[in-house]
């Protein structure tokens, strides 16, 4: 017993270390990012459309956990924030194409404190008080001597749906966000605006000392098995949303192209007495996001807000999370082999060291798969020469571990259960796919692990921006 006691107290200790303010959902994954929701980068996500399979979308979503009725200030991008989608395509970790996104809001009539006066039936309705619109520009940015640097206005005054609010305000909420998809010249299309959160995990047992419900019995705190609750249900977010031909964002013979999003503000802002800001200085990005759940699981909470300030190319100085990967540690501790007469353990020892497997998923890409070179860096991969395995939400949710090469690693699709997928990549559980392009051993039952949260709440669109329309503020209980 008093074994059995000092484990499960070493556990508790460990694991409640890492639930610290800031690490409350896998959305707020740093310090101080946590306390400036509006430039929070919550999910990326990159694949071939297929519905224009020439194209490429990638998805930028901020602002986490948004409640639907969230009236009278309803969420919205913000003016003094730069968003951007920056695109490595020759392998070098350094952005080639940057797709940057500026919003402007206006408030029609500042004597009242309604964000409606009446339903909006239309983008330019007068009844609409807070009205935003945006620019979207691409700047090509070149790495030779002198760093040349263009820039090229897309598209400007390109207006924003409002918030999903009720019956009254927004009778017909899809017609006005099918309005607010542009489409700008060369074959460019765009959408920022509120949508549901695609995002799914059980956020209220895995921040419980690392519970997974299906596993409760193993976990070194046993509880009753019991299926999976997603936390983000419910919960809207707002995309930035974009859907570039391929020809536009690859460089010859490299079929693969790194992605990432960012946040910036100004270096500089002085409080005003009235109310208002004055933002100066040179961006600074506070916010950073390619590959799914780094911040919030591979780096520790010590260096989570350096993390965001970094750039890709630096990485390398990251490397040393990736190969000695405090969730193995974790994994192995909670659902290993316990000690003797205790009735946890479900899984196979897990390496906690040298662990090249996951610098090859998670900073290079796999040979044969999404490998853009040895640079290490934390973009999302996605190699253009594959297509698209079926319409969006149809693809295997474990994606390259099920053998459907369209979803992540390779990418990210609205549907990959990025959840499940990562803690079995932690525990070696690759399944019988990927464990032979990473010459490894596959570890049963490790590739069992999940935490039962299996699809996401709501069905998503066949069409661009095909993240699912969000949830009305009216409807929630």
């Amino acid at each position: 017993m008093k074994k059995r006691l000092l484990f499960v107290s070493m556990i508790a200790l460990v694991v409640g270390y890492l639930i610290q303010p800031g690490r409350a959902s896998s959305h707020r994954e740093a310090p101080l990012i946590s306390q400036d929701p509006m430039a929070d980068n919550t999910d990326l996500y990159a694949f071939r459309s297929p519905d224009r399979p020439d194209t490429v979308t990638i998805i930028a979503n901020y602002i986490p956990l948004e409640p639907p009725a969230s009236g009278p200030n309803f969420p919205a991008f913000d003016d003094s924030v730069l968003y951007e989608i920056h695109v490595d395509n020759d392998g070098d970790a350094k952005e080639d194409l940057t797709f940057q996104f500026r919003f402007r809001t206006e408030t029609r009539n500042p004597d009242t404190f309604l964000y409606n006066t009446g339903p909006i039936a239309s983008l330019d309705d007068p009844n609409w008080n807070r009205r935003q619109t945006y620019t979207v520009t691409l700047v090509r940015r070149g790495h030779g001597r002198g760093h040349d640097e263009s820039a090229e206005v897309l598209g400007a005054t390109l207006a924003t749906p409002p918030d999903n609010i009720g019956p009254r305000s927004t009778p017909d909420y899809e017609a006005l966000a099918a309005a607010a998809v542009h489409a700008l010249d060369g074959g460019v299309t765009v959408f920022a605006g509120q949508r549901d959160d695609p995002f799914f995990v059980d956020l209220g047992s895995v921040f419980d000392l690392a519970g997974l419900r299906p596993f409760n019995p193993f976990n070194a705190i046993p509880l009753a098995p019991e299926a999976g609750r997603d936390a983000v249900a419910r919960f809207n977010t707002h995309s930035i949303a974009i859907q570039v031909p391929i020809a536009q964002l690859v460089q010859a013979p490299n079929t693969t192209i790194g992605v990432y999003a960012s946040a910036s503000r100004r270096r500089v802002r002085v409080l005003r007495d009235d109310g208002a800001s004055d933002d100066r200085g040179r961006f600074v990005q506070v916010s950073r996001l390619g590959e799914p759940l780094i911040n919030e699981a591979v780096i520790p909470l010590g260096q989570k807000d350096f993390w965001n300030r970094s750039d890709p190319e630096d990485d390398a100085q990251f490397e040393g999370f990736y190969t000695r990967p405090e969730v193995a540690r974790l994994e192995n501790a909670l659902y290993g082999t316990p000690p003797q007469g205790h009735p946890g353990g479900a899984l196979m020892p897990i390496a906690e060291t040298g662990r090249a497997d996951l610098v090859a998923i998670l900073l290079t890409g796999v040979k044969g798969l999404n490998f853009t070179g040895a640079r290490r860096a934390d973009l999302l991969r996605l190699n253009t020469s594959i297509a698209p395995s079926a319409p969006v939400g149809g693809g295997n949710r474990l994606g390259v571990l099920a053998g459907d090469f369209a979803g992540f690693p390779n990418g990210r699709r609205l549907e990959d259960d990025i959840v499940d997928i990562d803690l079995r990549a932690f525990a070696e559980g690759y399944g019988p796919i990927l464990h032979a392009a990473l010459g490894l051993a596959d570890k049963s039952p490790n590739d069992q692990l999940g935490d039962g949260v299996d699809a996401n709440d709501k069905l998503f669109l066949g069409r661009f921006p095909y993240v699912a329309t969000p949830h009305q503020g009216y409807d929630v209980p």
